[in-house]
């Protein structure tokens, strides 16, 4: 259990669970999907303003599904990788299923705060052989959203199609800001 706190203010509290690895079946219910390879990919620069965590990364989303466009479905799919070189080791699988915006973000035009309430990650045997190198194809769809709240699902997989981790969050979903409102 560990608990942060910003200007004497507790702003998180979580809890780690680990267990060591115990023979059994194996199931691969999430194969990597498929979709074009990021070098047949463009690459999306986000705002810094809507991500300024995205100055770190190089995201490409492999999907005709993209942030703020009004699409049909609550999806996006993108390879990420972080600048520099850093591989995908559980701390960067971990920080990778928060990265893209939120999967309502496809469907909508205008951005909104959409702030995670709670998030759990489960990470898999895709490390037990270490860490990987490049791209991560990560993908973040919404299955219901209402009455405020949005439930994100958000998958990372290897370059070499290990899933490394899987998360769920929980999203309160804000009102749509007034027209040249900065706060909401």
């Amino acid at each position: 259990m560990f608990t942060g706190h910003q200007n004497g203010v507790k702003v998180i509290h979580g809890s780690a669970l680990f267990g060591s690895r115990r023979s059994g079946s194996s199931y691969e219910g999430s194969p990597l999907p498929r979709v074009p390879g990021p070098h047949d990919c463009r690459r999306l620069d986000l705002p810094a303003e809507l991500s300024p965590f995205a100055g770190q990364l190089e995201i490409r989303p492999a999907s005709g599904d993209l942030p703020l466009t009004g699409g049909d479905k609550a999806e996006l799919t993108a390879w990420i990788r972080f600048l520099g070189g850093r591989v995908l080791d559980a701390p960067a699988a971990v920080t990778l299923t928060g990265v893209p915006p939120p999967a309502l973000y496809a469907r909508w035009r205008t951005p909104r705060p959409v702030p995670t309430a709670e998030l759990t990650v489960h990470l898999t045997d895709a490390f037990d052989d270490g860490a990987h190198e490049g791209w991560a194809l990560v993908r973040i769809r919404t299955e219901q959203a209402g009455g405020g709240w949005a439930v994100d699902d958000s998958a990372v997989w290897s370059a070499d199609g290990r899933l490394p981790a899987l998360a769920r969050q929980a999203r309160v979903v804000r009102a749509q800001p007034a027209a040249g409102s900065v706060n909401s």
